[in-house]
């Protein structure tokens, strides 16, 4: 691990201490920037309370990053204990971080994402599938039939392993035979080592659940994959609703939302997602997307 990659992790993982104040992606954007346009960026070396000062940040900030940078005894502990756990970190400037990510959501992409699993399934062409917990059975066999079209089209399915539409058609695609990245907000190390599915996370393999993490990896879940299909949704709430109108704003994906006639959905249609019925799932590669926007 090289000395960019140290830092990437130093500055965004807590590190096993949720006390520890690591910083946001928007803080992480703005450093990057000011590094990127500095008169003379810094070396390949730690930066230093001095340095930041001469970025423009004031005395507090600047120490807050140095502390956070010099902790690297703190990081060579929780290497270690990842390892043992099955956890590996994917700085984004590390080789094999999924090139999706950057060219989409750039200074916005996550700083560290933590895997646990199959690395290689990051190579494959994904969709994903997102919708409620509480789901419909109608919309609930949208999901399934999803993750079982997935599988046997050769696409791995992403999901962010919630309650409802998500594990109904992650279930179904590893039953189909298929591979699974599922987006977890909750405590990675805890996820069950499973053949053909990678777990990834942000922040650390150690963090809980919270609202927060939930809601920002939805940005994750849509930017990784070359098509978004939306289950079930509710008006206006929810984290299906907030990923898709980002995803639709962004331009990240294609969206296509199952027509169960229901006003969320007719939004999303309006907004720029495709309404497609079931008969639609016979051929993901034939999904296209007319990118007619209001956004």
């Amino acid at each position: 691990m090289n000395a960019r990659e140290e830092g990437f992790l130093l500055l965004t993982s807590q590190l096993g201490n949720p006390e520890r104040r690591c910083l946001t992606t928007a803080q992480l954007r703005t450093l990057s920037q000011r590094i990127a346009t500095a008169d003379r960026p810094a070396q390949d070396r730690e930066l230093t309370a001095a340095d930041l000062k001469a970025l423009g940040y004031g005395q507090e900030m600047a120490d807050r990053i140095a502390a956070l940078l010099g902790e690297t005894d703190l990081l060579q502990h929780y290497l270690h204990k990842g390892d043992r756990a099955g956890c590996v970190p994917l700085t984004r400037v590390t080789e094999g971080y999924p090139v999706h990510l950057r060219q989409k959501l750039g200074l916005d992409s996550p700083g560290v994402l933590w895997a646990k699993g199959e690395l290689s399934i990051l190579k494959k062409p994904a969709i994903a599938l997102v919708g409620s917990r509480d789901i419909s059975s109608e919309n609930a066999a949208f999901a399934e039939k999803a993750g079982c079209a997935c599988a046997l089209q050769g696409y791995v399915l992403i999901s962010g392993n919630a309650r409802g539409a998500d594990r109904i058609a992650q279930n179904a695609c590893l039953k189909a035979g298929g591979q699974v990245i599922s987006i977890v907000a909750d405590e990675l190390s805890k996820q069950p080592q499973r053949e053909n599915v990678l777990y990834l996370s942000e922040e650390g393999y150690e963090s809980a659940f919270s609202s927060v993490r939930a809601l920002s990896r939805n940005r994750v879940i849509h930017a990784l994959a070359e098509k978004v299909l939306v289950a079930q949704c509710s008006l206006a709430k929810g984290g299906t609703w907030s990923g898709a109108v980002h995803n639709l704003k962004n331009n990240w994906s294609s969206v296509f939302c199952f027509y169960d006639g229901s006003e969320a959905m007719n939004r999303l249609a309006l907004w720029g997602a495709t309404l497609i019925d079931m008969s639609a799932l016979s051929d993901l590669a034939a999904l296209k997307d007319p990118r007619t926007s209001l956004f």
